[in-house]
C-alpha cells in the first residue's frame, strides 16, 4: 500500500499462514514456540519502520530458518511488536553488513548470478494471480484517509474470492465531528462539490453510466410533468460514449415525447464528418425511435450557403426554440468544457454569445472549421438543468484551474454557467478531476 500522508513508512513482504486451529487455554498460556493458535508468518523486512533495518522474521511456531554465514541473529529495540506479535515471537535475523540493494543486483547482473531474479516461469506464473487481481482494482478510487492511528482501520483490506477491498467502507469526504479526539464514528458524509455546485466523480465507464441515467430519470419526470422533454446535445468527442450509452442500454427513455436540440453546430454541411449533428445521427438518432419532427439540427447550410450572416440561421434557430420551448427553457442542456475554458461554441474572448439577448450566435473558434453557430450563455442559463460533462487527462490542467475562478466568461466562458433558477451539475471522470 502506498499513498500520501501515511503514518509509516515501511517496506515489507509477509507471507501469513491459514491458521484453523483452536487453543482452549487463554492466549497467556500459549507457548511462542509450540502453539498452533499464535499468527504463523514469514516477513521479510525491507526498511524502516520500528527496526530500522533489513530483517527476515519467522514465527517460532513454524520453523528455525537456516540463513548464509552473511546474516545473524538480532535483538530489536525492546517492546517491538510486529503485526500482532512481539519481536520476541519470531526468529529474527539482520544482515551483518548492510549493503546497498541496487550495487548488489547490478553486480550480480555482471557476474551472471541468477539466483537473485525471478525465472520467466515463475514471472509469468504469478502474472495468472496478480493481472485478474490488479484488473479488479482498475474502477477503484484511491482511500481518503485523515491520519491517526485512531483511523488505521480504514487502511485495513481483505481478500476473498480471488477479490481484494477494504475492510471497512469509507465516505467520500471526511469532516470531523465534535469532540477533542475526533473517531471515525464522528465523521459525516458530505456531498462532493466544484465551483459550490454538485459533482459526480467516477470512473469514465461508471460516470457514463450515471449520467445516462439522470438524464433518463430527468426525461420521465418532464414527460409526465409537462408532456415532453426539450434535451439540448453538445457535440465533440466526450458524448460519443454517452450517446451510444442511452441508444443501447435505456429502453425506458420517453424517446416518442422528447426533443432534441444542439448546443453547438460547426459550418460544414450535415452529411459531413465533421458535423455535430452526423455525430448524434451516427451514434444516437439512428438506433432511437425519435419522431422526425422532434429532432431539430442548426441551420446551419441554407441557400447553398454554409453560416452566411444574411441567411439569418441563427434568427431562425431562436424562433424555433421560443415557438417551441416553454420561456425558452430547456429541461437539460448537456455541455463540455475545453481545454482553453470554452463551452459549447463560445470561445474566450467572443465578441458574442457571453451576454446581450442573443438566444443564438455565430462565432468564431480557433480551431477549423473556424465557423460556428451556438447556443448563447443567457440562454444555456434560462435551462431548469446543466450537466457538464468533463472527462480526460487533458482536463486535469483547466479543472484545477477553473475551480479557483470566479464568474470571468471572458477569459473563461465555462465560468459564465450559471442557471438562474435551474441546477448546475458537474460529472467529471477520475482522470481529468485527479490531478
Amino acid at each position: 500500500m502506498s499513498g500520501k500522508a501515511l503514518d509509516e513508512r515501511v517496506g515489507y513482504a509477509r507471507i501469513l499462514f491459514k491458521n484453523q486451529a483452536c487453543c482452549v487455554q487463554s492466549e497467556k498460556h500459549w507457548a511462542a514456540a509450540q502453539s498452533q493458535c499464535l499468527p504463523r508468518q514469514l516477513i521479510f523486512h525491507i526498511g524502516h519502520g520500528d527496526l530500522g533495518s533489513p530483517a527476515v522474521l519467522v514465527s517460532r511456531n513454524l520453523f528455525r530458518p537456516s540463513l548464509p554465514s552473511s546474516w545473524k541473529e538480532m535483538e530489536g529495540p525492546p517492546g517491538v511488536h510486529l503485526f500482532g506479535s512481539p519481536l520476541s515471537d519470531y526468529y529474527a535475523y539482520s544482515p551483518v553488513q548492510e549493503r546497498d540493494a541496487h550495487s548488489v543486483l547490478l553486480s550480480h547482473i555482471f557476474h551472471g548470478r541468477k539466483d537473485s531474479f525471478i525465472t520467466t516461469e515463475n514471472l509469468l506464473a504469478s502474472w495468472s494471480f496478480w493481472t485478474p487481481l490488479l484488473e479488479s482494482l482498475a474502477h477503484k478510487a484511491p482511500r481518503l484517509y485523515p491520519g491517526g492511528a485512531e483511523n488505521g482501520r480504514l487502511l485495513d483490506f481483505e481478500f476473498s474470492s480471488g477479490r481484494l477491498f477494504f475492510s471497512q467502507q469509507q465516505p467520500e469526504q471526511l469532516v470531523p465531528g465534535p469532540g477533542p479526539a475526533p473517531m471515525p464514528s464522528d465523521f459525516q458524509v458530505l456531498r462532493a462539490k466544484y465551483r459550490e455546485s454538485p459533482l459526480v466523480s467516477a470512473w469514465s465507464e461508471e460516470l457514463i453510466s450515471k449520467l445516462a441515467n439522470d438524464i433518463e430519470a430527468t426525461a420521465v419526470r418532464a414527460v409526465r410533468r409537462f408532456g415532453q422533454f426539450h434535451l439540448a446535445l453538445s457535440g465533440g468527442s466526450s458524448p460519443v460514449a454517452l450517446f451510444q450509452q442511452l441508444a443501447t442500454a435505456h429502453y425506458g427513455f420517453p424517446w416518442a415525447h422528447t426533443h432534441l436540440w444542439l448546443v453547438d453546430e460547426r459550418c460544414v454541411p450535415l452529411s459531413d464528418p465533421e458535423s455535430n449533428f452526423q455525430g448524434l445521427q451516427a451514434h444516437l438518432l439512428q438506433h432511437v425511435r425519435v419522431p422526425y419532427y422532434n429532432i431539430h439540427p442548426m441551420p446551419v447550410h441554407l441557400q447553398q450557403r454554409l453560416c452566411a450572416e444574411e441567411d439569418q440561421g441563427a434568427q431562425i434557430y431562436a424562433r424555433e426554440i421560443s415557438a417551441l420551448v416553454a420561456n425558452s427553457s430547456f429541461d437539460l442542456v448537456l455541455l463540455g468544457m475545453g481545454a482553453d475554458g470554452h463551452t459549447a461554441s463560445l470561445f474566450p474572448q467572443s465578441p458574442t454569445g457571453l451576454d446581450g439577448e442573443q438566444l443564438v450566435v455565430l462565432t468564431t473558434s480557433p480551431s477549423q472549421p473556424h465557423r460556428r453557430m451556438s447556443l448563447s450563455l443567457p440562454l444555456i442559463n434560462r435551462a431548469k438543468k446543466v450537466a457538464v460533462l468533463v472527462m480526460g487527462r487533458m482536463k486535469r490542467e483547466i479543472t484545477a484551474l477553473v475551480s479557483r475562478v470566479g464568474y470571468e466568461p471572458k477569459k473563461w466562458p465555462i465560468s459564465g454557467v450559471l442557471p438562474h433558477s435551474g441546477q448546475l451539475v458537474w460529472y467529471m471522470d477520475y482522470d481529468a478531476f485527479l490531478a
